[in-house]
């Protein structure tokens, strides 16, 4: 009697532990076939969406939540998109600086890629030639690692007192860079901001709370159209 009692224990944890272990991901069949279960209505994946740039993206002198990624995060939760941002702005960044990280961001997974550097290389009057190389260099990573992600260019200019030609082939840089590698290009992502004393903080050249919201709603304007796609 003891030994049938053991038996039967044992058949029935056997039982449990084969019923249990079912993570729910597969259904098995009467003929013994495994089949996936389809992925429940409305779970869709979560985009990312990877912000690469210098001070003006990681929102130097505010709070995180004030910078502008997050602040697009708000308008895309608003509307009801699957996207999350990341923001990978470290402040003082050259293009230089961003081509020698960039091959550790892209471990990340990302959809959408957003280039905001340059603004540093051309305060400190780096030839344009040379800025316009490592670019070039960090949209190839991007390009070769994930190919089939959306790219999307921050313009920036500089003050003509720098020299009226190097400002000139500054500006010029970014639509060229679009135009050769299918980007959308926000044309100037201080738009409105830039210049303006009481939207910039004490040293004129990172914008406030304020400004950033300025920031914020040029490159939506360019950003919205790719999220609808």
């Amino acid at each position: 009697m003891t030994k049938q009692i053991v038996f039967c224990s044992i058949v029935m944890a056997m039982i449990l532990f084969t019923s249990c272990g079912d993570s729910g991901q597969t259904a098995t069949n009467k003929n013994n076939k495994v089949e996936k279960k389809s992925p429940e209505k409305g779970t869709e994946r979560v985009q990312t969406i990877l912000f690469f740039g210098n001070s003006l993206t990681a929102g130097y002198g505010l709070e995180p939540s004030e910078a502008f990624p997050a602040l697009l995060q708000q308008k895309i939760d608003s509307a009801g998109l699957k996207y999350k941002t990341v923001n990978a702005g470290v402040s003082g960044e050259t293009s230089a600086g961003g081509n020698s990280r960039i091959d550790w961001i892209l471990k990340q997974p990302l959809d959408i890629f957003v280039l905001e550097l340059g603004a540093n290389d051309g305060l400190r009057g780096i030839p344009v030639a040379e800025t316009k190389k490592n670019l070039q260099s960090i949209i190839d990573k991007v390009k070769a690692k994930y190919p089939q992600a959306k790219l999307l260019l921050a313009g920036m200019q500089v003050p003509p007192n720098i020299g009226q030609q190097y400002a000139t082939n500054f500006r010029n840089m970014f639509p060229e860079l679009a135009t050769k590698n299918n980007m959308q290009l926000v044309p100037f992502l201080l738009e409105g901001v830039g210049g303006l004393r009481e939207l910039n903080q004490g040293d004129a050249i990172h914008p406030t709370a304020a400004g950033q919201k300025i920031v914020a709603n040029n490159v939506w304007a360019v950003l919205q159209p790719l999220l609808q796609q």
